[in-house]
């Protein structure tokens, strides 16, 4: 025998249809609000009959579930909070939007709390501040040496990750291989032919910055090339701008790799205006790959970091804690790509 469908009803006050809570659903289900519960997070011990029933129920009231009740039911909220840093540079903002997309896609909101300090005290802080707003977990965008402590004293009941940078045995870490990507960015001048490669690097404190400076000198090291003296900017275009200086009154200069892509557009401007053409005088090598990068004059030969992939592996490690209950010490890879534009060519024969 074919099962009736449930009469249509309608949810009223005052004339006015208001939403329809679960109590609704059941009644005109004809069972309990806990099998209601027990339909809307798919537990297996539900007869078929039974889950169709609350389902057409579901469909004629039009009833959406509420994110209070669902806490209440389940002790989650399906909310991640997100410490970051307080800045619209392309690497923490990329960052950011690759942990919301990945939130969105797996079914959690986003709390951002933004910090202009990484101390101590305002990043404990604002860890407890979206924990007493019911996150089930956090994440903390740590590109600065300076969040590594707080780190440390985040409590370990805690579900937290690390991204970009961070301690290296306290919380799971998510990151992009800055190092190998500085190696490659490095080779790749070295194997066109240039004897050396200077750099520009980023500002002290950063730990990305310092990684790379790392894989330079390291690309360097295993090819028996000269380590030039290091630069150091701020990341913005102007630092790239006021440093070029230096390079261009240095004689036997033809590669630089230039920590940002910012910092490059600064360098290739005050070539351009100081006369010295690129590649054919200088190649140029940026890192991250902004969007502006391939329209660079010339396009820029930069190493691209994949901010998705980044925030989906977050993801993983943070509800991997989440379900578990318990904090595992992990440090997960992201592998950058060297994406070769026409800013980078053989040395021209002096």
């Amino acid at each position: 025998m074919a099962e009736k469908s449930l009469p249509e009803r309608r949810v009223k006050r005052g004339g006015g249809r208001r939403a329809a809570v679960m109590v609704d659903v059941a009644k005109l289900a004809g069972v309990s609000y806990q099998t209601v519960s027990r339909v809307l997070h798919d537990s297996p011990h539900v007869r078929r009959d039974t889950r169709e029933r609350v389902l057409d129920a579901i469909r004629q009231l039009d009833y959406r579930p509420s994110s209070v009740a669902q806490a209440l039911v389940t002790g989650r909220s399906r909310t991640l909070g997100v410490v970051s840093f307080d800045t619209t540079l392309y690497g923490p903002a990329s960052t950011l939007l690759g942990i919301e997309e990945a939130a969105h896609d797996a079914g959690y909101g986003v709390s951002i709390s933004s910090l202009k300090s990484f101390s101590r005290a305002p990043v404990l802080e604002a860890v407890q501040r979206l924990r007493d707003q019911g996150a089930d977990g956090i994440v903390v965008i740590a590109p600065q040496r300076s969040a590594v402590d707080a780190l440390r004293h985040v409590t370990s009941d805690v579900p937290v990750v690390a991204v970009e940078g961070g301690p290296d045995d306290s919380v799971p870490v998510v990151a992009v291989d800055q190092l190998g990507g500085a190696v490659s960015a490095t080779r790749h001048l070295l194997d066109l032919g240039h004897k050396t490669v200077w750099h520009i690097a980023g500002p002290t404190d950063w730990l990305e910055a310092d990684q790379r400076i790392d894989g330079w000198r390291s690309a360097l090291q295993a090819a028996g090339a000269e380590i030039p003296p290091l630069l150091r900017g701020d990341w913005s275009a102007r630092s790239g701008y006021e440093l070029a200086p230096q390079l261009t009154r240095t004689p036997g200069v033809t590669a630089v790799f230039v920590a940002n892509d910012q910092m490059a557009l600064g360098l290739l401007r005050f070539l351009h205006e100081s006369g010295r053409e690129t590649p054919r005088d200088i190649s140029v090598v940026g890192f991250d790959d902004i969007p502006e990068a391939a329209y660079f004059t010339p396009p820029l030969t930069t190493v691209r970091q994949d901010f998705s992939e980044l925030g989906r592996r977050c993801l993983h490690v943070l509800l991997g804690q989440i379900e578990s209950g318990q904090r595992s010490w992990s440090r997960v890879v992201v592998e950058t790509e060297l994406v070769v534009r026409k800013s980078t060519a053989v040395p021209r024969r002096r």
